[in-house]
């Protein structure tokens, strides 16, 4: 099936904000079923599995908001396409947000679509851009 670009990029924002909304309600089973079994995650401080992704999920929510802004998508073949995006979020406990900037690969499957790909890069206080 092709997708439009625009009917992509919506397709993907709703699977990246369920993996979002998993963060904030601490729900590991949401998080695990949008995630592949062989999902990398690449973040500033290593490396992650899905287990691991899910596991951080153990003590409940990770992220208390979120917002995604200026993605933009990349078709990567009939059952493939990238997903990026800046992301400004809050931690719970904290005052303070933060702003990454995200890359998800994500593959079509039968039941939609699955993250199999998400690399995390903190934004620089004091980058201008090339």
């Amino acid at each position: 099936m092709e997708y439009s670009p625009q009917d992509l990029l919506e397709s993907l924002l709703a699977a990246e904000t369920a993996v979002w909304e998993a963060l904030v309600s601490g729900n590991a089973a949401a998080d695990a079923g949008a995630l592949d079994d062989g999902f990398l995650g690449v973040y500033p401080d290593g490396f992650s599995g899905k287990g691991t992704h899910v596991g951080q999920l153990a003590q409940g929510a990770t992220v208390k908001t979120y917002a995604i802004d200026d993605p933009h998508v990349m078709s990567l073949g009939p059952d493939h396409a990238l997903l990026a995006y800046r992301a400004t979020y809050r931690r719970p406990g904290q005052t303070a947000d933060e702003v990454m900037y995200v890359s998800s690969v994500w593959k079509r499957n039968r039941q939609g679509w699955i993250n199999v790909f998400s690399q995390d890069t903190p934004a620089a206080d004091d980058w201008t851009g090339p």
